[in-house]
């Protein structure tokens, strides 16, 4: 497994990553994937990479790329401040459980202390298995509501 940033022309990949980031409880009747055009998830891909706090990373398995974790500066479910930037990670389901989630979520930490960033955030459904894989990399539980968790890491 190779992790790197991001190339300017894979970029579109960021849609199917979005999609795959939508956490589904039931399998068997999966959304659909226009899902991803509805407003409040847009925001996480929509014209990616044109802002300073743009940034990406894929983890490739062979010449195939099978995750990405992605951040951005945006007012989206797990939004704490207009400089914190917001979490965005996912892998493809034949290749969870591998670490990759893991070593995707700590490069891009590592990538945001030398940035200079203070604290970064996500959201993430309570039932979700990801939420021990974040606690695990460092993020703390700030705030909740009925269905998600709002999540911190400290970078400095």
């Amino acid at each position: 497994m190779n992790i790197r940033l991001i190339k300017h022309n894979e970029i579109p990949l960021l849609t199917e990553f979005l999609y795959e980031a939508i956490f589904q409880r039931d399998i068997e009747n999966l959304a659909p994937r226009i899902i991803i055009q509805e407003p409040t998830l847009w925001i996480y891909v929509d014209q990616f990479g044109t802002k300073k706090d743009d940034h990406c990373f894929v983890a490739e398995v062979g010449n195939k790329i099978v995750g990405a974790v992605w951040v951005r500066c945006i007012r989206a479910f797990g939004h704490i401040s207009e400089s914190v930037p917001e979490f965005a990670i996912s892998v493809y389901p034949q290749y969870r459980g591998k670490n990759i989630g893991t070593k995707l979520m700590e490069t891009m930490l590592e990538h945001l202390r030398s940035r200079g960033y203070a604290l970064t955030s996500l959201a993430v459904q309570k039932d979700n298995y990801a939420v021990k894989m974040y606690k695990k990399v460092g993020f703390r539980i700030v705030d909740e509501n009925e269905e998600e968790y709002i999540m911190t890491c400290r970078l400095d």
